[in-house]
């Protein structure tokens, strides 16, 4: 019986007509190795090197999103092959130094493989890369902000592009301006939900509706969450179903996350914005499942929204292991008066309680003096940073603990940092318009005015 294999053609693309490639030269040089190229990496390399009546690449900027082990690096090192064979200074980029110094290996090897004449290489961590007799050369770098500047190149290979950055495309986007036949690749699969990039999101869309005069754009997708035992859906979208991936092998990787099966496995893009400041995971080991004993007082943090809507408010609160504790109370329409939060302060034992947001934020300070209550903290501007910045060293040094509340990890979970003041100060924002930020910045807040409050000094008499 004949083995099935996968879907061959992408499931979305934007290719320029052309009538003149180099592909086959490409396969021909690689297929000397000892290997052969599928028909799907064939078909790619075809798009990929075309050619126009001036001899230019028909697509100047190449993208290709294939789900994991299905070989799309290998399409990667063929084009690599075939620019060394014709002179091509190249720039092979990663977002991880393990993934430049694998892609430096697998080079090396099929070059030796196909008797291309090596004259210099270098296998160093983060300082690899390889020449050949005609002079042709490729470097492989782990990007950064300033990575490449100063350096020109004919080709820029942007591998594990979900992770390509805005900072790191405006250094790196320039390094082939004085080629005479420029071309930039990107090479990755559809961004996790701890995805850091958003460069390859934006080149795909724009892609697909037709923007960009020299782009070109592949992939094998399913376009809506779908059942991860469809079988069906396992050879619509990886192509080499069947030659160097099994069903036994994608069988194995069904688990409990269905998204993360139906981004890594089926290719799904999802639809909204994946980065987020704080990704799960981080705040997951944050995580504790009994609540801790307490000292001292609480610490209320209470956040007016921007548009004025709504009202948050959270408390935290210092454990015997010194850590801090926090939880959010409530978030409430604005509507709905102050009173819950002046009974909420009345009530309990509350040392410090401070108030943001220029829609109540004074309101509430009155109403606090009617009933009693110490006078609220008003931050500046710069006490407000001072916050944030308060917040992410406490993130990032274990001290806060917190019980996983839905609506809190919600938020916090999907935000990006927005610049305030003009010193470099930061506060946080939502990528997700369901996620009310008030609530996140409340337990700033109050995690802010716990972790910098004093002990209270007790009063000694005598007599």
């Amino acid at each position: 019986m004949e083995t099935r294999i996968g879907n061959q053609i992408p499931t979305q693309s934007r290719i320029i007509p052309y009538t003149k490639t180099y592909g086959q030269d490409a396969i021909d040089i690689y297929n000397s190795t000892g290997r052969t190229a599928q028909e799907w990496q064939e078909l790619l390399l075809s798009d990929i090197l075309a050619y126009n009546d001036e001899n230019l690449y028909v697509h100047t900027k190449f993208g290709l999103a294939v789900s994991r082990r299905n070989g799309k690096n290998e399409v990667v090192t063929i084009r690599e092959m075939w620019g060394l064979q014709n002179g091509e200074h190249i720039l092979h980029t990663a977002h991880r130094t393990t993934t430049t110094h694998v892609a430096w290996e697998r080079l090396y090897d099929l070059l030796c493989k196909a008797n291309i004449g090596i004259v210099s290489s270098y296998r160093a961590y983060g300082k690899e890369h390889i020449e050949i007799s005609n002079g042709a050369r490729i470097e492989f770098r782990t990007r950064t902000a300033k990575g490449g500047l100063g350096e020109g190149y004919d080709l820029l290979v942007i591998d594990e592009a979900q992770e390509y950055q805005d900072d790191q495309e405006s250094a790196l986007k320039y390094v082939v301006s004085d080629s005479k036949n420029p071309q930039t690749i990107f090479c990755g699969t559809p961004p996790t939900t701890v995805s850091s990039g958003t460069v390859f999101t934006k080149y795909r869309d724009a892609t697909l509706q037709g923007e960009g005069e020299n782009a070109g754009w592949s992939e094998w997708s399913v376009e809506k969450m779908s059942d991860p035992n469809d079988k069906e859906l396992w050879y619509l979208t990886n192509p080499s179903l069947g030659t160097i991936l099994t069903e036994r092998k994608i069988q194995d990787e069904i688990g409990n996350d269905d998204l993360d099966f139906n981004i890594q496995r089926l290719g799904l893009w999802i639809k909204y914005s994946l980065k987020s400041e704080i990704s799960s995971v981080e705040w997951d080991k944050l995580k504790i499942t009994q609540i801790p004993k307490f000292k001292g007082k609480l610490f209320v943090g209470v956040k007016y929204g921007y548009d004025g809507t709504n009202v948050a408010l959270s408390i935290a609160v210092k454990t015997n292991e010194d850590k801090i504790f926090v939880e959010s109370i409530d978030c409430r329409s604005v509507r709905s008066g102050n009173t819950w939060i002046l009974e909420f302060i009345k009530n309990a034992d509350v040392q410090k309680v401070v108030v943001d947001g220029a829609s109540g934020q004074n309101i509430l300070a009155n109403e606090m003096k009617d009933y009693g209550l110490k006078p609220p903290v008003l931050p500046t501007v710069k006490e407000v940073i001072t916050a944030n910045s308060v917040f992410e060293q406490a993130l990032y040094s274990d001290t806060i603990r917190h019980n996983n509340q839905p609506s809190l990890t919600q938020v916090v979970t999907n935000c990006e940092k927005r610049a305030i003041g003009t010193g470099g100060g930061f506060s946080y924002k939502s990528i997700k318009a369901e996620s009310d930020i008030a609530l996140m910045h409340s337990m700033i807040f109050a995690l802010w005015a716990c972790s910098t409050a004093k002990e209270p000094v007790k009063q000694k008499i005598t007599y």
